[in-house]
């Protein structure tokens, strides 16, 4: 069923089977392009890339004739060369891979198997997004509080985090402006209906109005 079409061309490559793997490839990665369009944040060129990308990538698999280990390692060299800056999303790595994967398929002859994968995983990434099906609780958050060095901070907080947070759990610490500061990391679970700036108001009582940061996980910022 899911037999290369170059396997059953006569004369192996020929113009005809090369034409239809480009024009598969091209329509699957313009559907790509659209869904990563309709479920994420992007860019034009983005996702102009992505629609281009299985072209690209199958051209290379024909010009060193299917060979899976040569073609991986080249890509592999481009994609890093290509993307090692960008701080995008999850789901711009996926889709970058995804459209590797139904450029190296075509690239094979696989038409069928391309179109199969890209449906079933169209359909995946739509249900993920558009439902709550893995979705962490909207309420975490990191907490970050510069406090004295001579606060009690593994007390001084806590009637605080229970009064506004369900869960809280100090996961790191560290010493700033040469140890006469603490650096306190808290990951911590919101209470629904909770107003965030009584929340960062008490702590500011309690550290001597010091630097405090709330963020959501995905953030990374110092303070």
């Amino acid at each position: 069923m899911f037999n290369s079409i170059f396997d059953s061309a006569a004369t192996g490559q020929t113009i005809t089977t090369v034409l239809i793997c480009a024009g598969v490839a091209l329509a699957l990665g313009i559907a790509l392009a659209i869904t990563h369009m309709k479920t994420s944040r992007t860019t034009k060129g983005f996702l102009t890339t992505l629609a281009t990308l299985p072209v690209l990538v199958m051209a290379v698999m024909i010009m060193i004739n299917g060979n899976l280990g040569t073609s991986i390692a080249i890509l592999g060299a481009f994609s890093l060369i290509r993307f090692r800056s960008l701080q995008g999303e999850a789901k711009d790595l996926l889709s970058i891979f995804f459209a590797m994967m139904i450029g190296l398929a075509c690239g094979m002859g696989h038409v069928l198997f391309a179109v199969v994968i890209t449906i079933v995983s169209i359909i995946a990434i739509i249900f993920f997004s558009y439902t709550h099906f893995l979705e962490p609780d909207k309420n975490n958050r990191v907490l970050k509080i510069v406090v004295p060095e001579d606060l009690d901070y593994e007390e001084v907080f806590t009637d605080i985090f229970k009064k506004y947070t369900k869960k809280f759990e100090l996961v790191r610490m560290k010493t700033i402006n040469m140890g006469s500061l603490y650096k306190l990391t808290y990951d911590v679970t919101l209470k629904s209906g909770i107003k965030e700036k009584e929340f960062l108001d008490e702590i500011r009582i309690k550290n001597c109005n010091l630097k405090v940061l709330l963020s959501h996980p995905c953030l990374e910022e110092e303070i």
